[in-house]
C-alpha cells in the first residue's frame, strides 16, 4: 500500500548521522522520507558552533576516513580534512614520550621524523622489546585479518585489559599507553570495553587517518544532509510522542505515515519509546582554552599517564581556523561532569603537560555531553535489529557501536529492515 498524496512513506525521527543514513538508504529505494529534527540544524551530537570567532565543537571529537560507512557515504575531498599526527605524546611522571607510527610521514617541519618516534619506542623508553613484539603482532593481525575474526560475535568476548594481557602486554605499557590512550576513545579509564569493540576501533585506527573537517565536525552531518532531495529534512520540528498513525509533533499537529523510525539520542528515544532497553552512557566534559600562544607546535594528541585528563590538543594546530588569527584553542577532556574547581585542576595538569604556563589562558567555553558514548561491557553485541514494534523502528549508536561507523551502520540496518516490510 501507498502512502496518501502528500503523506510520507516514511518518518525518521532526528537528524543525527543515523537518522541521516537511514532517510538515504529509504530514498534510494524509491521511498517518500522526512527527517524531523528537533534542533535548528542536523547532527545531533556532532555539531559545531562558531564562539567568538572560534569553532568549537560539541566535545572533542576526530573524524576517522577508514570506516566503511564513511567511505561509501561522504565527499572526503569535499570535507577538507585535515590530519592528526598519527601517534600521541604521553605525559608520563619522567617527561613526554611519543607513541607514533614510524611508516607514516609527519605532516609538517614542526613534527618528528620516524626515525625519532622509534628513539621512544626503542626498549627501555616507552615499550620493552616484549611489549614491541606483541604490538606488532596484534596491530598485524587487527589490520589484516578478515573482519568477521575481529567481531567473533558466537565466540566468548572480554574485557579490553583481558585480551591485552593475553596478548602479552606488560602491566608497564598497559598503563603507560593503551589505558590513558583508550580512555580518550572509550570515555572509561579501567579497559572494561569489549574486546570485540576494541579490536575493531584499532583496525580503523591503523588502516585510516584521524582528522578533522576544515569547518568543524558539524561538517560531516551537513554532507549527508545535502544528499537528500530538497525539503526532506525539517529542523525545529520537535516530536511530542508517537501515534498509532505516525507522530504528534510539539505544535499538536499530527503527520501520519506508514513506518516511524526513531533516530534520537538515548533519552528521547527512550522517551518515545517507552519500553526501549537504552544501554548506560558515558559522560565527558571538554574544557575549551584560548591561548596567543600554541603551547605545542604540532596537531598532536597528548595523553597523561596520571589520567587527570582524558586527552588534550591544540585544535589550531590541526585545522588554523579553529581560531581567529594570533589565537590557539586548545581542547582538553576529562571523564564526568564540569564540577567545582574542576577546570582550576585541569589548568594545573596542562601546565605540567605543555611545560606552559597557562595562568594566562582563557577559558572559552565548557562543553558537557551526558550521553557521549554508549556503555560497550562485553559481552557487547555489534548490531540489533531496528523493529521494535509494528511500523515501529529505531536506530543509533546504541544500537550498534559508540562510533561514526556504528551510527551509520545501524541507520543503514533500520533502513533496510523498514524497507522490506514496506515491500521494496
Amino acid at each position: 500500500m501507498a502512502a496518501t498524496r502528500g503523506e510520507p512513506d516514511v518518518l525518521v525521527v532526528g537528524g543525527g548521522l543515523a537518522g541521516l543514513a537511514c532517510a538515504r538508504d529509504l530514498v534510494d529505494v524509491g521511498l517518500d522520507v522526512r527527517v524531523l529534527e528537533a534542533s535548528d540544524e542536523v547532527g545531533g551530537r556532532m555539531r559545531s558552533d562558531r564562539h567568538e570567532g572560534f569553532v568549537v565543537d560539541r566535545g572533542f571529537q576526530v573524524f576517522n576516513t577508514a570506516y566503511p560507512q564513511v567511505r561509501r557515504r561522504l565527499p572526503l575531498r569535499e570535507l577538507r580534512l585535515r590530519p592528526f599526527t598519527p601517534g600521541v605524546l604521553v605525559h608520563t611522571e619522567d617527561g613526554p614520550l611519543r607513541f607514533s607510527d614510524p611508516t607514516r610521514r609527519p605532516r609538517t617541519p614542526h613534527m618528528p621524523s620516524p626515525t625519532h618516534a622509534l628513539r621512544d619506542l626503542r626498549p627501555g623508553r616507552l615499550a620493552g622489546t616484549r611489549d614491541l613484539i606483541a604490538l606488532g603482532t596484534l596491530s598485524a593481525r587487527d589490520m589484516l585479518a578478515p573482519v568477521r575474526l575481529l567481531k567473533r560475535e558466537r565466540g566468548e568476548d572480554r574485557t579490553t585489559r583481558t585480551a591485552l594481557a593475553a596478548a602479552g602486554f606488560s602491566e608497564e605499557f598497559v598503563e603507560r599507553f593503551f589505558r590513558p590512550f583508550l580512555s580518550g576513545v572509550f570515555l572509561e579509564d579501567e579497559l572494561e570495553t569489549s574486546e570485540r569493540v576494541f579490536h575493531l576501533v584499532w583496525r580503523s585506527m591503523l588502516r585510516g587517518t584521524l582528522c578533522l573537517p576544515g569547518e568543524g565536525i558539524g561538517a560531516v552531518p551537513r554532507a549527508l544532509a545535502a544528499a537528500l532531495p530538497r525539503a526532506t529534512v525539517r529542523l525545529d520540528t520537535p516530536v511530542a510522542r508517537l501515534t498509532d498513525d505516525g507522530v504528534e509533533l510539539a505544535t499538536g499537529t499530527e503527520l501520519p505515515a506508514r513506518a516511524v523510525v526513531v533516530a534520537t539520542g538515548p533519552g528521547p528515544a527512550a522517551g518515545l519509546l517507552p519500553d526501549l532497553d537504552v544501554p548506560a552512557y558515558r559522560v565527558v566534559t571538554t574544557y575549551y582554552h584560548a591561548t596567543a600562544r600554541s603551547p605545542l607546535p604540532e596537531p598532536t594528541l597528548v595523553t597523561d599517564t596520571r589520567r587527570r585528563f582524558l586527552n588534550s590538543c591544540v585544535l589550531s594546530e590541526v585545522v588554523p581556523s579553529y581560531a581567529p588569527a594570533g589565537r590557539s584553542l586548545v581542547a582538553t577532556s576529562v571523564l564526568g561532569e564540569d564540577t567545582q574547581g574542576r577546570e582550576r585542576e585541569v589548568r594545573t595538569a596542562l601546565a605540567d603537560a605543555y611545560g606552559a604556563d597557562t595562568g594566562g589562558w582563557d577559558l572559552l567555553t565548557v562543553r558537557t555531553v551526558p550521553d557521549a558514548l554508549p556503555v560497550m561491557a562485553p559481552p557487547q553485541p555489534l548490531s540489533r535489529t531496528s523493529r521494535v514494534a509494528p511500523g515501529r523502528y529505531v536506530c543509533g549508536d546504541h544500537r550498534a557501536t559508540g562510533s561514526v561507523q556504528g551510527a551509520l551502520a545501524s541507520g543503514a540496518r533500520a533502513a533496510r529492515e523498514v524497507a522490506r516490510d514496506l515491500g521494496r
